[in-house]
Formats: C-alpha cells, sequence, structure tokens
C-alpha cells in the first residue's frame, strides 16, 4: 500500500496526542483514524478527517499512557490503505512534594502524592545547595511515594529534583529544605590573662551560624555578643575585668533550625596584692600584715604566715575582698616569719610576699651538764628554744670562763680537756634576731678513774673465789663492788671498801659455777667506770654412770648422775680394747645420757664421763658393756629354675653366728620350713613349692645372748601357661573370641597382648582376672588378623606365653549402586570401600527378566567399580558385593538396574475400514518390557490416542477414528524406567471405503 509517513508529537501536553501525515499520491478522498490502549487493543477514540487534512488532535488523554493510532485513507476507486504508529503521552510531575529533616542532622526524608496518569517511574537527584554538586541519584519504582536520605551534611541545604519517567518523557518538580544543624562539642572558656578570655569549641562545621553572648556573672548583664560563619573554632575576648566570672552560650543556626548548644563559665586572672609588710604588733607573740587593693575583684584574700627560711606555712586566714591588714596572734617565740597574700578568684590566684620579721626568744629548758662516764670532758645539753642560735659559759672554780657562741640546730655541747673530780658552772641563753634571753645556770663533777689490774681466783677450790686489785692514780674516796652469777646475771654480794683495801674473797660460792666481779672507784656523788674479772669455782666429779645395749637402733646408752654445783659440758670417751679407733662426745649440762650409734656389733667397750666448767674438768670411773649382732643384708628371693623352685640368697653383716632360714606362706604368715646353714653360706634353693605362689622368707642371726632377724623377703614362684588357646571371630561384631583353659598352681592374672599383623603400631595389652577363661577382644579393624599373645602373672613374673592367629570377619560394601550410562548393553556398579581389610570382593550379577546364567567377578581388595557389558537390551538385572576374608564374608544388599530397550523395527500402518487405523511392528533382540502406541491428528498435532501393550504385542488397532483423515502414529518401546521411540509415521483413514490415500 501507499506510506503515509505517520508521525506523532504532545507539544507539551499531557493529555493530547497531535497525529500528522502526508497525502498519499493522486489524493484521498478522507481519512478515518482509530486510537486504542496498547497492548490491549481497546478502542478509545475514533475521528475522521476531509481531504487535503494531514493533522488530527486526540484530546482527554491519560498523562503517561500508551496508545496505537491507525489511520485508514480512502484512495479512488473505493480503495483503501492504513497505517499504524504507537505513541506516549508526557508524564505529569508529582504534587505536594515536601522535604522534611525532621529535626535530624543528617537524613532527609522526601514524599509525594502521585500525579494523574500512569508513569514508568521516578527518578530523584539530591544537590547540596552551597557546593552545587549532586549528592545522592536514585531511581524509584512508580508505586513509591517517599524516599530517605541518610549520612547528610549537618546545617546544609538541599535542593531535590523528583522527575516522573515515561518512555523518553519526564516531567520534573524541584523543592529545598535544611538539614537540621549539630551543637558544637567540647566548649571552654579559659583566662588568657587578666582582661582576656579565650573560648574554643570542636564540631563547628555543622551549622551555617553560631551565636555567642558572654556575660558578666558579677553585674548579671552581657558583656560581648558574636555571630560567626561555618567552621570558626575559637574566639577570644578582650577588655574585661580582673578576677571577674563570667558565662558564655552559644546556639547554632541553620535555615529555619536553631539549636541552644552548650555552655561555660571561667574567671579572669586576678591581680596580686601590692607593698605586702610583716611588723610587730602591740600584743607579745603577735605580728601584724599590711598590703595595698589591687585593680579589678577578687572573691577573697588567702592570708598564709609562713615560718623559717624555708616558708613552710603555718596559718591560714580567708579575709574579704576589701581587706588590706590581718593580725597573726599566739605565735612561737624567738622565731622567723613572712606573710604571702594571695587575691583567689575562682580557681585561679595571684600572690606577693613580705619580708622576714621575728618574735622575742625564750631561755633553754632542761639544761643538763653530764660526764657520760669521762673523767676529762663535761658535755651540757638542753631542750631546743626557737631562735637564730645560743651563747655559752663554762666557769669552774679554779678556772677562767669558757665563752662559745652556737647554731640554732645545735643541743648539746661537749668540753673536753678538763679535770677528773672537778665541779663546774654551765650557763646558756637564746638568740633570736636582735634578741638574746636570760640565761640558765646548772653544776656538776667530772668522773673519777677507775681501780686497776683486777683479777678473780678459785684457787682450787670449789666453793670460794679471792679478789684483788692495784689502787686508782688520784681522785677515788674509796671502792664499791658486785658478785655476779655471769649465766643468770643473778646479785651474790655487794662489798664497800675503803681506798687502802687492795683484796677480798667471797666464800658459800656454787661448785663449778662462773662468777663475775664489777668494781668501780668513787669521787663525789659518781663512780668511775667498771673494771671487771670472771672465774669458775671447780666442778665435782659425775656419779652413777651405766652403759646398757640398744637393739634398735644398733648402739650402747650412757647414763650417769649429776653431782651438786654446776657444769658447762659432759664430755663422754668410749673405746674397745679391740678397736683402735674411740668415740669422743660432749653434751649439754642438762644431759644425763646418749646413745653411740654407728658401733660395731657384737664388740665390748668402755665408757669415762668427765665434767666441764669453764677451764677446769673432773672425771667419773669406768662402765663397760655389748654391742648386738647385725641383721643380715641384701635378703633377695628369685624364682629358681623351675616353677616349683625359689632361690634365696643374702649378704652377711658381721658379728653373727649360724643362720636360721624360715619360709612361710605369704597369706597365712605359717612357718612351714625351717633351714639352717652354717656361717658363710649366702645362698639356699627351696624345692617342691606351688608354681604362682607368694612366699615370705625370713633369716635370724645369733652373737652372744643376742639374736637378730632380718628383714622379710616376700618372692613369688613362676606360674604355668594357660592351656588349650583359641580364638574365634564374633560375628556380630568385629571382635575376636580368645577362649583357654585354666593350668595348675597359682596366679594373680593374666595378660594379654593383640598385635595386627603387618602393621608398626605398638601391640594393644589388657588383663584379666586370675579365674578368667576367656575374654572378648573388642573395638578391632574389619576382616583383619590378629597375633594373640597370652601369660598367667604372678607377683613381677610372668609364665611362658602361649601365641595364636585370628581373624576378624570383613565389613560389608555400603552405597551400592547399579546405573545405567544411557546404553542398552552396559550397567555401571560401584561402592563405598568399607572399613578395615579384606583378601578380595566376589561380584553377582543376576538377570531377572531372562534365565540366563549369573556372571560373577573377583575383584581386588581396593576396588570400588565394574562395568558390565554385552548385556540384552531391555532387561532388568541385579548386583551384590561380597568382601571376603579367609572363609569369612560380608555381602552388601541387592540392587537392580535396567539396560535400554532397543526400537521397534519395520513400523508400518494400514487403514483396514474408514474408522480404523492398524499399526504392526517387530521387535529386536529379546524385545522390551512393553509397548507404548500414540496416534495423532496430523493437521491440528492434537493428541487421539495412546495405548499400553505387553512386550509380546507386535501390532495394535485404533478404531472410531475420522474417515479421510491424516494421522501420525509412533511406537516406544519401554524397559523399566527407559524407553525409546520409532520415528512418526503418517497414514490416512479411508473416506466411506474409498480409498484416497
Amino acid at each position: 500500500g501507499t506510506l503515509l509517513n505517520l508521525s506523532v508529537s504532545d507539544h507539551g501536553r499531557s493529555d493530547s496526542l497531535l497525529l500528522s501525515w502526508d497525502e498519499p499520491e493522486g489524493g484521498a478522498e478522507g481519512y478515518s483514524l482509530a486510537l486504542s490502549s496498547l497492548g490491549s487493543g481497546t478502542l478509545l477514540q475514533n475521528g475522521s478527517a476531509g481531504p487535503n487534512i494531514t493533522s488530527f488532535w486526540f484530546h482527554g488523554l491519560t498523562p503517561g499512557m500508551r496508545y496505537e493510532i491507525e489511520v485508514t485513507a480512502t484512495l479512488a476507486c473505493m480503495e483503501t490503505t492504513s497505517q499504524t504508529v504507537t505513541a506516549q503521552t508526557s508524564p505529569s510531575p508529582v504534587r505536594n512534594l515536601s522535604l522534611n529533616s525532621g529535626g535530624s542532622s543528617a537524613v532527609l526524608h522526601a514524599s509525594w502524592a502521585h500525579a494523574h496518569g500512569q508513569r514508568d517511574g521516578y527518578d530523584l537527584a539530591l544537590y547540596h545547595s552551597d557546593s552545587q554538586t549532586l549528592v545522592r541519584n536514585a531511581s524509584v519504582l512508580p508505586n513509591a511515594s517517599t524516599f530517605l536520605f541518610d549520612g547528610l551534611l549537618a546545617g546544609s541545604e538541599y535542593a531535590l529534583k523528583v522527575s516522573t519517567l515515561a518512555g523518553s518523557s519526564q516531567a520534573s518538580t524541584s523543592i529545598h529544605q535544611w538539614t537540621a544543624p549539630s551543637i558544637p562539642t567540647q566548649l571552654r572558656l579559659s583566662p588568657g590573662s587578666s582582661t582576656s578570655l579565650v573560648a574554643s569549641w570542636a564540631g563547628a562545621g555543622g551549622a551555617a551560624w553560631l551565636h555567642l553572648a558572654l556575660h558578666n556573672l558579677l553585674t548579671q548583664t552581657v558583656t560581648t555578643t558574636l555571630s560567626a560563619r561555618r567552621g570558626l573554632t575559637s574566639y577570644t575576648f578582650q577588655h574585661l575585668h580582673p578576677g571577674t566570672q563570667y558565662w558564655l552560650g552559644m546556639s547554632a543556626t541553620a535555615g529555619p533550625y536553631t539549636m541552644a548548644g552548650p555552655n561555660a563559665t571561667a574567671w579572669t586572672y586576678p591581680l596580686s596584692p601590692g607593698n605586702v609588710t610583716l611588723s610587730t604588733a602591740e600584743e607579745q607573740n603577735s605580728l601584724q600584715a599590711r598590703w595595698s587593693t589591687p585593680a579589678g575583684e577578687r572573691d577573697f584574700y588567702l592570708v598564709t604566715l609562713q615560718e623559717g627560711e624555708d616558708g613552710a606555712p603555718t596559718r591560714n586566714i580567708s579575709v574579704g575582698g576589701d581587706n588590706g591588714h590581718v593580725t597573726f596572734h599566739g605565735l612561737s617565740p624567738g622565731k622567723q616569719y613572712s606573710v604571702q597574700v594571695t587575691a583567689v578568684a575562682g580557681p585561679y590566684r595571684a600572690s606577693a610576699r613580705s619580708t622576714a620579721a621575728w618574735t622575742q626568744p625564750l631561755a633553754p629548758s632542761d639544761v643538763s651538764l653530764s660526764s657520760q662516764g669521762s673523767p676529762y670532758s663535761l658535755l651540757a645539753s638542753w631542750e631546743e628554744a626557737t631562735g637564730e642560735g645560743y651563747m655559752l659559759a663554762l666557769s669552774p672554780m679554779e678556772h677562767p670562763v669558757k665563752n662559745s657562741s652556737l647554731l640554732r640546730d645545735v643541743t648539746n655541747f661537749t668540753y673536753e680537756g678538763l679535770r677528773p673530780g672537778t665541779l663546774y658552772t654551765f650557763e646558756v641563753s637564746t638568740v633570736a634576731g636582735p634578741y638574746t634571753s636570760s640565761p640558765r645556770r646548772i653544776t656538776n663533777w667530772t668522773y673519777p678513774l677507775p681501780p686497776e689490774q683486777l683479777t678473780l681466783n678459785n684457787q682450787g677450790c670449789s666453793t670460794s673465789l679471792q679478789a684483788s686489785w692495784r689502787a686508782a692514780p688520784a681522785g677515788s674516796t674509796g671502792y664499791t663492788g658486785t658478785l655476779w652469777e655471769t649465766k643468770s646475771q643473778e646479785q651474790v654480794r655487794n662489798m664497800t671498801v675503803g681506798n687502802n683495801w687492795m683484796n677480798v674473797t667471797f666464800e658459800d660460792l656454787v661448785p663449778g659455777r662462773q662468777y663475775t666481779l664489777d668494781m668501780a672507784a668513787m669521787a663525789g656523788p659518781y663512780r668511775s667506770p667498771v673494771r671487771s674479772a670472771t672465774d669458775w669455782t671447780y666442778p665435782l666429779a659425775p656419779a652413777g654412770v651405766t652403759l646398757t645395749n640398744t637393739r634398735r637402733p644398733l648402739g650402747l646408752s650412757a647414763f650417769w648422775d649429776k653431782a651438786a654445783g654446776d657444769v658447762d659440758q659432759f664430755h663422754l670417751q668410749l673405746y674397745s680394747k679391740s678397736h683402735p679407733a674411740q668415740r669422743n662426745i660432749s653434751v649439754g649440762p642438762n644431759t644425763h645420757n646418749f646413745t653411740f650409734l654407728g658401733l660395731s656389733p657384737g664388740i665390748q667397750y668402755f665408757l669415762k664421763v668427765t665434767v666441764l666448767a669453764g677451764p677446769y674438768r673432773s672425771s667419773s670411773h669406768f662402765a663397760t658393756e655389748w654391742t648386738y649382732p647385725l641383721s643380715l643384708a641384701n635378703v633377695s628371693v628369685q624364682p629358681g629354675q623351675r616353677p616349683q623352685e625359689l632361690h634365696v640368697s643374702w649378704v652377711e653383716s658381721g658379728g653373727g653366728r649360724d643362720h636360721l632360714v624360715q619360709l612361710s606362706v605369704a597369706e597365712s604368715l605359717s612357718i612351714i620350713r625351717n633351714v639352717s646353714v652354717p656361717r658363710g653360706v649366702t645362698q639356699l634353693d627351696l624345692e617342691g613349692l606351688v608354681p604362682g605362689s607368694r612366699y615370705r622368707v625370713e633369716i635370724i642371726s645369733q652373737a652372744g645372748p643376742h639374736r637378730t632377724s632380718s628383714q622379710t623377703a616376700i618372692g613369688y614362684t613362676v606360674p604355668l601357661p594357660p592351656l588349650s588357646l583359641s580364638a574365634s571371630p564374633v560375628s556380630t561384631a568385629w571382635a575376636l573370641a580368645v577362649h583357654w583353659e585354666t593350668p595348675p598352681g597359682q596366679r594373680d592374672g593374666y595378660l594379654l597382648s593383640v598385635h595386627e599383623e603387618g602393621s608398626s603400631a605398638p601391640a594393644r595389652n589388657l588383663e584379666a582376672g586370675k579365674d578368667s577363661t576367656n575374654v572378648t577382644l573388642a573395638q578391632l579393624e574389619p576382616g583383619t588378623c590378629y597375633l594373640v599373645g597370652i601369660w598367667a602373672v604372678a607377683g613381677p613374673y610372668r609364665s611362658l606365653p602361649k601365641n595364636i592367629t585370628g581373624c576378624t570377619v570383613p565389613a560389608a560394601p555400603t552405597n551400592l549402586s547399579l546405573t545405567n550410562p544411557g546404553s542398552s548393553s552396559e550397567l555401571y556398579t560401584c561402592w563405598n570401600k568399607p572399613p578395615g581389610r579384606r583378601d578380595h570382593y566376589r561380584v553377582i550379577l543376576y538377570s531377572l527378566s531372562t534365565q540366563s546364567r549369573d556372571r560373577v567377578q573377583t575383584l581386588s581388595p581396593d576396588a570400588q567399580n565394574i562395568t558390565w557389558t554385552h548385556l540384552e537390551a531391555g532387561s532388568r538385572f541385579a548386583v551384590q558385593v561380597t568382601a571376603v576374608k579367609g572363609s569369612f564374608e560380608a555381602s552388601s544388599t541387592n540392587v537392580t538396574q535396567w539396560t535400554y530397550p532397543l526400537t521397534p523395527a519395520n513400523l508400518s500402518l494400514s487403514s483396514p475400514s474408514a474408522s480404523m487405523l492398524q499399526a504392526s511392528w517387530a521387535a529386536r533382540g529379546r524385545g522390551a518390557e512393553g509397548y507404548v502406541v500414540d496416534v495423532y491428528d496430523t493437521d491440528s498435532s492434537s493428541h487421539v490416542g495412546r495405548m499400553v501393550l505387553g512386550g509380546d504385542a507386535r501390532s495394535h488397532t485404533f478404531r472410531n477414528l475420522s474417515p479421510g483423515t491424516h494421522y501420525s502414529m509412533a511406537v516406544r518401546a519401554t524397559a523399566g524406567p527407559f524407553h525409546i521411540s520409532t520415528p512418526n509415521f503418517t497414514h490416512c483413514t479411508r473416506e466411506y471405503d474409498a480409498l484416497l490415500c
């Protein structure tokens, strides 16, 4: 037909379409137009146009809708030509578009109402207003009416453009909105000086504007206000009052949002006071501090009184910020003070300090003058008084005055080179600054010299001591002495004699006791340093000395009685005439017996006991006794050469004659053998005993009147091995049942060893009770042979071993499968390898469809699959896999499968009558399990009929068909789940008995 070259446009209108076309050659008598919905074909509008008209408007359309327009032109001779075009109206923009932050600083929520008409979807574009950069672009489904923009910048203005999409057209609407500002954090206000404060903060990028207001909290007035654009992080407030507290408030603004921010308070630094002085007040021990008031404000003054040169604080007084002086009362006399005045404003301080001032000192107290035991010096001391130092004066009656000056930390002074026994006068005063206290006075004597060459001697007597000495050079008026017991420090005697005495004797003392004499010369109220001498009275010899024998441990015990008086220790001397070596032992004064160990057995010994007191000694008479013989050592009981024998051996220790060997059954303790052997024999064989039994052996030695037994030794006879050992597999588990017969004699139990043949792993050991005759060895490997050994055990000894080999039943193969690889003559068998071992696999394939002979294959023990070939097509088979180990077998379950059938041959079709169609075919090979015949109407391709037939069928006739109709037919051979079909053959039925095809 003639082309009209149709074109469609909307000229910016969403509810109209303008259709234009070219007038055909030769003109047209008129035009008819039809507008329908694209896809449904529903006619919505129609119209007509006269000749020479080449355009037409369709109004009242749905925005965003797809339409199909058909134009039919009526040509000359009633001929027509038609042409179709598709078009889509422009979409409408969304209504009620809103963008809201909801008070969030990072989220904007967009929502809108759908416009009239249809759309393909929406395109959303979010722009950052300041930078004009595209922040987010998203496409949403046509039914969506909301969208959430997150991760945005706080306190920023954004512009959203929402475009409605329909085909290649779109309609857009825009809106602006701000995110809520974020509050700055970490606001700090700190003083920069006494007239400035520095404010700083973090997180300033989340607001368009920051507003700061600084308030003077003292006057409750606003000092400074400030508005700053985004990004400012600090500001310094100048020209403020010193020592004044200020409050800073902050708020953040972004578009319509304003949020109150943090606040902070701080003080400016105060100024320090001037002209600080400290001077003496009218009252005693008082000082007054004065200062001038600086500019600015302060909370109060802290006035600190500091003591000494190091300025240690001693008093703190707080006074109002308008005060200019303070007086300190009750101060220590003779001390140096200074004052520090601190102006305090909030946490800040400014200080000034005065020069030093002194209080009036006091004289020292507790003044003393002592000789310290020296005849040539005196030590002056006193209680420390407060001040700068001291003035000292010493004046003996016959010598001029000695003056000295000392620093304040000194509280004593020693005068050297003085005369022994002389009376001295001492004076001391305190000095503090310009002041000196009244003096304190005291007197004392120097010490006399001591006596010389003092001695103390017993002169061979046990109850008296004599003292002697030489007179002191000068200054003594007599002698005084004290006699002490040196050890107890108890006082025994006191004596005082004139300066013409040279010796004295002390009577009725205790024998063997040490005494000490202390003597001194006297002059005035003092005694000279003490001279000492010491000695012992003579000790008395011990009585009742005896020596007795001890058996365990081997030794001799000595006993004696203590005589009157004291002793320092006892000395014991033990010796033997048959041994050159002797024992010398010293024991304490409170010991009255002692045991000598490690002596030779069967020997006579002699004992002498000596008393020691200081350097003096006295000895007793002799005592004598014999030692016990020793028991035999290293008694050993070992099995003999036969299970009925024991071999006994020992080592002789000396001191004995004949030995008696006693044998008893360990459990009953009754003696069953007594064998006497002469000295020098060290072994013995005992025969006729019970195998595997426990025996006890004891050997007795004799020397003189004493008998000594050896330690008891325990021994076992070797047990006999078990009899008639056998090992057989347990059919229900991978285990071996081991059986044996009990041998003669006794035993503690049995020990079994199980070792896997051909394995390098160590043998597995287990135990059985003495009355056991069987044990089951579980948790073995299937189809594996094990070497089993068994011993009878008695104590640490084993019998000769008995060994036997037994094999476990193999494990059956698992997960057996029989699959058809798509062949009519092959099947594939596979299985999982079972645990344990086996000699080989026996695989049997059974034919279930024919009476053909079973096929048997023997495979290696590691095989896991086999492929069967040359099988009959369309037949069913079953397979079984058996693991074989020796005479033991384990079989899998049977699985079945079919081979594919062969395609029927020689398919032919015929129509015996007008309503009948017959198919005939021939079977190939064994045939199939069955046949399925399908017939189709060739013209309509519809399925007409299906017949399922047995495997012996070779033809089938379909009846009640339409005469004179073409039919196609196919025959499928089936075998289990598998089938194969002939190609479709076509034939027609007769038409009223007339052969048409």
